[in-house]
C-alpha cells in the first residue's frame, strides 16, 4: 500500500506504566558483505590459495596495511580472516586481521544454530626458512604479535579462544599460546604484545609455518579478536618489545561536516555549508622517544583530473608510545557539476614522513575517496555492530532518521545494510516510511507521513555499496528542508528484533529517533544506523542478478504438496534451506542441491515459507502449501 498524504496525522498513543527508553539494543553483525561477492572472492582465492614452493627468509613482518579485505598471499596461505581498518580500537598502526565466527564469504559458519562452539577462522603463514643450517636454536629467534579482544565489535565470551600453533619439522602443528574469552576482557583494553621464544629444535625446518586459529561461540558469531604487527626474526630477546614505527592509526575523516556522502548537486547547492573546515586523523608513535615528523595531503577530481589541493606540509612532534590527533585544512576547490546525476569522486592522498630511516613506510600513506553519489549517508560503509529494537509482543517498532535537503529532490527508495541473524531473519517483514515531521521532535505536534511501502523482507547480498536497494513503486518528490526516513516493524509473529548495520566509528549526532510505545525518543546509541535514502535518477532494485547472472527464481514443486517438495534453483553446490511457519517458527532446516527432494510429511496442513541461501546469497522467500 502507498500513501501520499502530507497532511495525514498518524497518532498512535497507548498508555503504559513504563518507559520505552530501554528498548534500544546493540547486537552483532553476523555478516560481512565485503567478503560475500562470490565471483570476486572465488577469483581471488583461486589465485591465492597455494603454498609457496620457495620459503620466505627472515625477518617475517606483517602489519596488515593495505586495501584488500583478504590477507596478502605472498605471506599467507588461507583467507578466512577479515583485514580491515575499522574493527580494531587504536591499533598499532592502521590495519588489523579480525578473527570471528564468519567464514571467508562473510557469513556465519553455522547459519542455523546459535548455540554451537566451533573452530572458525585460521590464518596460516607461507613457509618460512628456519633451516637449522641457516638459523640455529641458539640464534635467539623470537615470534611476537599484538592482539586485542572486542575492539569496536563484541568481546569474546567464555568458550571463545584465540590460539597460536607452530608447525614442527615432522609436519604436525603444536599449540604454543592461547587465550580464552571471558567477561574479564571488558572493558576494551589496548592491544597487548606477546613474545614467544623459538628455541626447540622441533620447529627449525626450512618450511616452518605458524597458524592462528579462533574458536567461536555461534551465539556471538562476531565476538572478535584482532591481531596486528606480527614479527619473526633472530637476534631478539624477551625485552625486544619496542617498535620502530610511526604510522596512521586511523583513516582521515570525511570532507563533509555531517554526511559521509551525498549527491553532488545537493553539495553544490551550498558547498560552504556542507564542507568541513578540517580533516582529522590519528597518528601512533610506537617509538619510546618523541618523534618529529611532517604530514600533508593532495587531492584530485577523478572525473576530470583537476587538481583540488596541491601538497602542503605541516610540521609536528609526538611523544613516545602515544597517539596524536592531527588535522589538515580542507580545500574549497570544486569542479563544475558534470551532470545532474553524475557520480563525482575526489581522491585524497594523505601522508606522514618520519625522520627515522627504520620506520615502516607502508602505513605512512592513506588514499581515501570522497564520493558524491545518489544517496545520503551518515555511515562510512562498514558495520561493526547491529542496531535493533527490542519490541513488545503486540506493538510495532519504528525507526526514523533525520536528513536535510538543500534543494528539492526525488526519493526513489532506500538502501539498507542488514546485520545477519542466526537463525536467518528472511521471514521478518518491515515497511519503509518517509515523514516530513515526527510528533514531538523539532516542535512537530504529530507525525506527518508522506509515503509508506509495505512488506519488504531483509536481504544480505551486497550491491555496489554493500547495501540492498529497496525501490519505491512511485517516486516521492521532496521539498528542500528536513525529512525523516526509516522503517516500521509490524506487530506480527516474530517480526521484532530486526538487525540493522551500525557504524560505530560515527562521531557526533546519529540523527536517529525510535518509537515503540506512544512517543518518539532520540536514540541513545552511539553510531550511524546504515540506511541511505536514494535520490535523483532511476535506481534499479538489488536482485540476485546483481551478483549472479543466472536466474534468481526458486521453484518449488509440487505446490501444493503432500509428502515431498523439490527445490530447483540456479547455482552450483549445496544450499541451506529453512522452512518456517507464518509466525516465523523454524520447523525444518538442512542442506540441498538443485533438483533434490525434501521430505515434509511430518508438517501439519497449512502454508509455510521456504528460505534458501547459496554461498551467502539469499533467494527471495517462497510460499508452499502442505496438504
Amino acid at each position: 500500500m502507498k500513501i501520499f498524504a502530507p497532511y495525514i496525522t498518524v497518532i498512535f498513543a497507548l498508555l503504559f506504566p513504563f518507559s520505552s527508553y530501554s528498548q534500544e539494543r546493540v547486537g552483532h553483525i553476523d555478516h560481512n558483505p565485503f567478503l560475500t561477492k562470490k565471483s570476486i572472492a572465488n577469483n581471488f582465492l583461486a589465485r591465492k590459495t597455494t603454498t609457496a614452493t620457495t620459503p620466505l627468509n627472515l625477518p617475517f613482518f606483517e602489519d596488515f596495511t593495505g586495501y584488500q579485505s583478504y590477507p596478502d598471499s605472498s605471506r599467507w596461505t588461507d583467507f578466512e580472516v577479515y583485514v580491515n581498518n575499522t574493527m580494531g580500537l587504536n591499533p598499532i598502526t592502521r590495519g588489523v586481521a579480525t578473527f570471528d565466527g564468519l567464514d571467508k564469504y562473510g557469513i556465519p559458519y553455522d547459519s542455523f544454530s546459535n548455540v554451537n562452539y566451533r573452530y572458525a577462522d585460521s590464518l596460516t603463514s607461507q613457509p618460512i626458512n628456519l633451516d637449522p643450517a641457516i638459523v640455529a636454536p641458539g640464534d635467539s629467534v623470537y615470534f611476537s604479535f599484538f592482539y586485542q579482544a572486542q575492539g569496536n565489535a563484541y568481546y569474546p565470551e567464555n568458550g571463545d579462544s584465540l590460539m597460536l600453533y607452530f608447525k614442527t619439522k615432522y609436519g604436525g602443528y603444536i599449540k604454543v599460546w592461547s587465550l580464552d574469552g571471558s567477561d574479564s576482557l571488558q572493558p576494551v583494553r589496548p592491544f597487548k604484545q606477546v613474545m614467544i621464544p623459538i628455541a626447540d629444535s622441533l620447529f627449525f625446518d626450512s618450511f616452518f609455518q605458524f597458524r592462528f586459529v579462533n574458536k567461536a561461540a555461534m551465539q556471538w558469531a562476531d565476538a572478535d579478536w584482532h591481531v596486528d604487527y606480527i614479527r619473526l626474526d633472530r637476534n631478539r630477546s624477551q625485552a625486544d618489545t619496542a617498535i620502530a614505527d610511526l604510522g596512521f592509526a586511523s583513516d582521515p575523516s570525511f570532507l563533509l561536516n555531517d554526511y559521509t556522502s551525498m549527491p553532488y548537486r545537493q553539495f553544490m547547492a551550498s558547498p560552504a555549508g556542507y564542507r568541513s573546515s578540517h580533516y582529522f586523523a590519528t597518528v601512533h608513535n610506537n617509538y619510546g622517544l618523541s618523534q618529529p615528523f611532517t604530514y600533508g595531503y593532495h587531492a584530485i577530481a577523478m572525473n576530470n583530473g583537476a587538481v583540488l589541493r596541491t601538497d602542503t606540509t605541516y610540521n609536528a612532534s609526538i611523544i613516545g608510545h602515544s597517539l596524536l590527533d592531527i588535522d589538515f585544512l580542507s580545500y574549497a576547490n570544486t569542479i563544475p557539476m558534470p551532470g545532474l546525476n553524475t557520480k563525482v569522486v575526489f581522491e585524497n592522498t594523505y601522508y606522514i614522513e618520519s625522520v627515522s630511516p627504520s620506520d615502516s613506510k607502508g602505513n605512512d600513506t592513506v588514499v581515501k575517496d570522497m564520493v558524491f553519489d545518489n544517496y545520503l549517508a551518515y555511515d562510512d560503509g562498514t558495520a561493526e555492530k547491529s542496531y535493533y529494537l527490542d519490541l513488545f509482543p503486540t506493538l510495532p517498532g519504528k525507526i526514523a532518521i533525520e536528513y536535510y535537503l538543500n534543494q528539492p529532490d526525488t526519493m526513489r527508495g532506500m538502501s539498507i545494510y542488514f546485520g545477519r541473524q542466526i537463525p536467518f531473519a528472511a521471514y521478518k517483514s518491515f515497511n519503509i516510511n518517509v515523514y516530513s515531521a515526527i510528533g514531538g521532535i523539532n516542535g512537530a505536534p504529530n507525525d506527518m507521513l508522506l509515503y509508506t511501502q509495505e512488506l519488504y523482507t531483509p536481504c544480505y547480498v551486497d550491491s555496489i555499496n554493500h547495501f540492498w536497494n529497496y525501490i519505491f513503486d512511485v517516486p516521492l518528490v521532496l521539498p528542500a528542508g528536513l525529512f525523516y526516513s526509516g522503517t516500521t516493524q509490524p506487530a506480527e509473529g516474530n517480526n521484532d528484533s530486526l538487525y540493522f548495520g551500525l557504524d560505530v566509528n560515527r562521531i557526533g549526532s546519529n540523527h536517529v529517533y525510535y518509537k515503540v510505545l506512544s512517543n518518539w525518543y532520540p536514540s541513545s546509541i552511539s553510531g550511524a544506523i546504515m540506511m541511505r535514502p536514494l535520490l535523483g535518477q532511476l535506481v534499479l532494485p538489488t536482485a540476485i542478478s546483481d551478483v549472479n547472472s543466472k536466474s534468481s527464481i526458486l521453484n518449488i514443486s509440487p505446490n501444493p504438496a503432500t509428502d515431498e517438495v523439490q527445490l530447483d534453483f540456479a547455482g552450483d553446490g549445496e544450499a541451506t534451506y529453512m522452512i518456517s511457519d507464518l509466525s516465523g517458527r523454524t520447523l525444518l532446516t538442512g542442506t540441498t542441491t538443485t533438483g533434490t527432494k525434501i521430505n515434509i510429511a511430518n508438517l501439519t496442513r497449512g502454508m509455510y515459507v521456504v528460505t534458501l541461501c547459496l554461498q551467502g546469497i539469499n533467494w527471495p522467500p517462497q510460499k508452499v502449501i502442505k496438504l
